[in-house]
């Protein structure tokens, strides 16, 4: 195997199949990448159990030469030192080769490299999905739509299914629901069913997977196909195969979380909330859960509190747009809350509350598409 390459493009590929490796892997080959050279260019994978991503660098593409003197062959090398030394390298064009005896070179400049590599044939074959069970959506939209539920999924191990997202196709509608049981994001998105498509079972993806494809992927308005077998999903650009397992287990039925009536409306500027509940929270960090509390008054004004016992507390009083309804007293996690507002990513937010110790719901006040719901805390 031989070929010159553009150390940049080299390192992008690199730093993205580096995301699927883990030095904990029980396969031993797995620590490695993959390296395979066509004379279409050269692929670079990286694996554990539970996420492949192959990352392709066109030989040509818009009349940019990236790949040449290519000799087809494939390597694995050593995930531990490849990347350093890639990063490294002291000019931008780089040649690798490897002999039948899998030594491997590396040159860029007066640089020299030599690497054990091992056998690519031991390198576990990943499936190619291609099933009728498979939807399209703009880079940029999907971006957002993890962005706005991943952080929600659950840290914990005790409910495994609840650390993915839960994704589903019902009513011409993509739903995207996350929760770890005291909160939950969501979001959904219109999404017409093409001819001859199957229907697309639901399925939960582990929030990990999601969060290293969204710094994988570049803002862009290009589409990227994902597609849906039984135990794994598969989402593909152009120069990107990014595999994932799902998780196994029957998810929870959400909707009937969500209350659909509410004693007290608020409707307030996001950025003054989010900044308030901020600085409230300042001195609420000795208590476990970052509490605060929040109380409505006359006049459309919110008093936002914190206060730990042995610091201090904090009052601010904020004008909301429009207050309707009961007055309310309410404790929540000021974490789960400022969360909550950065996800909706509106400039104007509806709080919907049904009492003080019923879950309540944050939404952009003219977008019923994004949904946040925070369960208060009992503080008396």
């Amino acid at each position: 195997m031989k070929f010159s390459i553009q150390r940049e493009q080299l390192m992008e590929s690199v730093q993205n199949v580096m995301k699927a490796i883990s030095s904990r892997t029980t396969i031993p080959i797995l620590t490695g990448i993959k390296l395979e050279a066509t004379t279409s260019g050269v692929k670079l994978t990286g694996s554990d159990s539970d996420i492949s991503i192959e990352s392709f660098i066109p030989a040509e593409e818009d009349g940019i030469v990236y790949v040449e003197n290519i000799e087809p062959g494939s390597i694995v090398l050593q995930a531990k030192y490849f990347p350093d030394i890639v990063r490294k390298l002291p000019q931008k064009n780089v040649d690798i080769e490897s002999d039948d005896k899998r030594n491997v070179t590396i040159r860029s400049g007066k640089a020299e490299f030599h690497l054990n590599g091992q056998d690519a044939e031991e390198y576990p074959q990943l499936p190619q999905l291609h099933t009728e069970d498979s939807f399209e959506l703009p880079i940029d939209l999907l971006k957002s739509l993890i962005r706005q539920t991943v952080f929600a999924v659950s840290s914990s191990e005790t409910r495994p299914i609840l650390t993915g997202v839960h994704v589903k196709i019902a009513d011409e509608e993509l739903h995207f629901t996350a929760t770890d049981s005291h909160r939950l994001a969501a979001r959904k998105i219109p999404l017409e069913k093409r001819e001859g498509q199957g229907d697309i079972p639901a399925v939960v993806i582990p929030g990990k997977s999601l969060n290293e494809l969204n710094k994988i992927l570049a803002d862009s308005e290009e589409t990227i196909e994902i597609s849906v077998t039984e135990n794994q999903v598969l989402f593909r650009t152009k120069h990107l195969y990014f595999l994932s397992r799902l998780l196994e287990g029957n998810y929870p039925e959400t909707s009937r979380l969500i209350p659909d009536q509410s004693k007290t409306i608020v409707k307030i500027d996001t950025k003054e909330l989010l900044q308030s509940i901020d600085r409230a929270s300042l001195l609420a960090k000795e208590n476990r859960n970052n509490v605060v509390r929040l109380i409505t008054k006359e006049g459309n004004q919110i008093e936002i509190n914190g206060n730990s016992p042995e610091v201090g507390n904090v009052v601010e009083e904020v004008v909301a747009d429009e207050i309707d309804g009961e007055e309310l007293k309410i404790s929540f996690s000021a974490k789960y809350m400022m969360d909550a507002l950065k996800a909706v990513n509106y400039d104007q937010v509806k709080v919907e509350f049904t009492g003080a110790m019923r879950p309540f719901l944050i939404r952009p006040v003219d977008d019923e598409q994004i949904l946040q719901l925070i369960l208060p805390v009992r503080t008396y």
